[in-house]
């Protein structure tokens, strides 16, 4: 016999459908009732009822409240919400019924899968805020915003809330009659205060908490000790558990997980408005960044190791044909470094063609990396495992035996007195060799399931002093030719010194030996100026959301330095657009040498301004951080 039909409460409320509703299986259980999957006979397609439980319904003043918060609730039509279709009241059983969503909670599926992706995780906060926001514009507040009540439907991954109004309707209390969830409540429902739209907002912070870290922010042995938690000690920040989400979202989950109300994001509105900037900023690279990153910036490709075979196989060859190890060693030395040169000039100077310069290739790689971090946190472990570590040690010790051995090899042996063509020596040689190959393989293959370590090592390369070379001999091999228009959004700063630089290289010998220190002027006012808007950008984040009125005495200082960051980024911009348009009068002919000099001057005094300003800042965060 089937387990639900030995259920009195499955059999008794079934007779009091019959005709309009056949239950087909509970869903689930909990506080505010059974949730049973039903068929509208009538209209013949598949329902959710949410049944309130008889202990509670049999008192009065719950009996009403929940119907009166049910049809409010009913009254939502929302992509988000899922729609109500009826509440009633039928033989002493009060119940309302909803449409059927085939999918699984945000609980469940980070409880089966692990923690979301910041990506994704994003878009599920920004679809549960558009829901709030709607629903707290009809004057309806949830009051009990958590995993278990949001839906990711299976077809399509849309969000779907469930249950508005419904928690405090049903009495559903966590202590002393206070209606909720402990673990969501926020500060001020845990108080019994005043609750309105921002303690939603705290309820969706505990939820983005979990949904990215796997844990709750307050946990506890009862209700009474995480309430107590929820009043007292300050949240922990996601940001220092060293998840791979990105800063600025982790600082608006700070921000909704704040005790004040006042300081939390002034409404969900805003709260969906700042998840799409933060989403929007994550544009996909341009077609020709991405494929220089992925490919044709990498030189790891199979006929890259064909190569190398024939280029070691050459070297020997002209050994032997010499019978001098130098002349070996120097093919071998100058077909490592001038063949890859001469890819990587090749590579700069068809992106330079493309309008791309050397300062565009930092934000291509780091938005490469930071993907790739993402999609690899959900199935990394937390550190190097001891397989990895013992493979690191070995790498690095077979490394070291097998240049040693290639040295002797190359022809310093003779000062040794060593007979390296003897069989042991090979031998001995040749097992170094593949040891530290497998060690090298196998370490690195297991590093590469926790870092995308190929792309990192490629950014150090084209970032560090052989990409810097790269670009600067595939712009003098350019010449004068026209350099194609941006295909990417620069920051203000690096579009104008990129401009800058052009109309530089564009002049005559002697003005560019009169100008000689201009490059370096531009290139530090970049970086400046790069900086400052990181630092700018920090402390916006830190105060955005807080209406002035909001912005209380603990704030004076970060609005006050967010203000002197501003006008110091202004001066540095301004300095390069000075330089700029002083080199188009200096083409132009309605400018001297001399007074370019003079402006550059100017803004090399700007620029030690803002470097000190930078210091300055540097050595407070440093302070911060020091313990004690």
């Amino acid at each position: 016999m089937d387990d639900r039909a030995l259920d009195p409460l499955f059999v008794s409320f079934q007779l009091a459908l019959a005709g309009r509703y056949s239950i087909d299986r509970e869903l689930g259980r909990g506080g505010m009732g059974v949730v049973y999957l039903a068929r509208e006979v009538h209209l013949d397609r598949l329902v959710a009822i949410k049944l309130l439980p008889p202990e509670r319904a049999a008192i009065p003043s719950l009996r009403e409240r929940f119907l009166r918060e049910a049809r409010l609730a009913a009254k939502l039509s929302h992509p988000n919400i899922i729609p109500i279709h009826a509440v009633d009241d039928t033989a002493g059983f009060v119940y309302y019924v909803m449409a059927f969503v085939d999918g699984v909670t945000l609980a469940e599926r980070v409880r089966t899968r692990g923690p979301m992706a910041s990506s994704e995780g994003t878009r599920v906060l920004r679809e549960l805020a558009w829901a709030l926001s709607y629903a707290h514009g009809q004057g309806l507040v949830h009051r009990d915003v958590k995993p278990d009540n949001i839906l990711i439907e299976t077809a399509t991954g849309r969000i779907l809330v469930a249950d508005f109004g419904i928690a405090a309707a049903a009495g559903l209390a966590g202590i002393d009659g206070i209606s909720g969830t402990p673990e969501f409540m926020s500060p001020e429902q845990a108080l019994g205060g005043v609750i309105d739209a921002r303690s939603d907002l705290y309820g969706l912070g505990v939820t983005a908490f979990y949904m990215f870290s796997g844990r709750l922010p307050f946990e506890g042995g009862s209700a009474t000790e995480i309430l107590a938690k929820q009043v007292t000690e300050p949240p922990p920040s996601l940001a220092a558990l060293g998840l791979s989400v990105p800063r600025k979202l982790a600082l608006l989950i700070d921000r909704c997980l704040t005790k004040d109300p006042d300081h939390r994001p002034t409404s969900a509105e805003a709260l969906a408005e700042q998840l799409g900037v933060a989403m929007e900023q994550r544009r996909e690279l341009p077609a020709a960044l991405r494929a220089f990153v992925k490919r044709t910036g990498r030189i790891d490709s199979a006929g890259t190791l064909l190569s190398w075979t024939a280029l070691v196989t050459g070297a020997t060859a002209v050994a032997a044909a010499t019978h001098s190890a130098a002349w070996g060693f120097g093919t071998l030395l100058a077909g490592m470094t001038l063949g890859p040169l001469g890819y990587f000039v090749s590579v700069a100077r068809r992106l330079m063609r493309l309008g791309f310069s050397h300062s565009d290739l930092g934000p291509a790689f780091g938005a490469e990396i930071e993907q790739a971090r993402e999609e690899l946190a959900v199935e990394r472990s937390r550190g190097a495992s001891r397989i990895e570590s013992w493979l690191r040690v070995g790498m690095k010790t077979t490394g070291a035996a097998s240049g040693i051995g290639l040295v002797l090899m190359i022809g310093w042996f003779d000062v040794f007195g060593i007979r390296v063509g003897s069989v042991p020596m090979l031998f001995l040689l040749n097992l170094a060799i593949a040891a530290a190959l497998a060690c090298s393989i196998g370490y690195l293959a297991l590093l590469q399931r926790r870092r995308d370590v190929d792309t990192e090592f490629w950014a150090k390369v084209w970032m560090g002093r052989i990409g810097k070379l790269a670009f600067s001999i595939a712009r003098k091999l350019l010449g004068r030719q026209a350099i194609g228009p941006a295909m990417t959004h620069r920051a203000t700063e690096l579009s104008l010194g990129m401009a800058a630089e052009q109309l530089y290289d564009s002049l005559p010998k002697a003005s560019r030996q009169a100008l000689g220190d201009l490059p370096q002027v531009l290139h530090r006012l970049q970086a400046d100026a790069q900086s400052l808007r990181k630092r700018y950008d920090e402390l916006q984040e830190a105060l955005s959301g807080l209406g002035d009125a909001a912005i209380s005495a603990e704030f004076a200082d970060l609005k006050a330095d967010r203000a002197v960051i501003h006008g110091k980024l202004g001066e540095a911009v301004g300095a390069l657009e000075t330089i700029r348009l002083n080199l188009l009068r200096l083409h132009a002919g309605s400018a001297t040498v001399e007074s370019l000099t003079t402006h550059l001057d100017l803004a090399a005094e700007v620029s030690a301004e803002v470097e000190r300003l930078i210091a300055a800042h540097g050595e407070v965060d440093r302070l911060m951080r020091t313990p004690g």
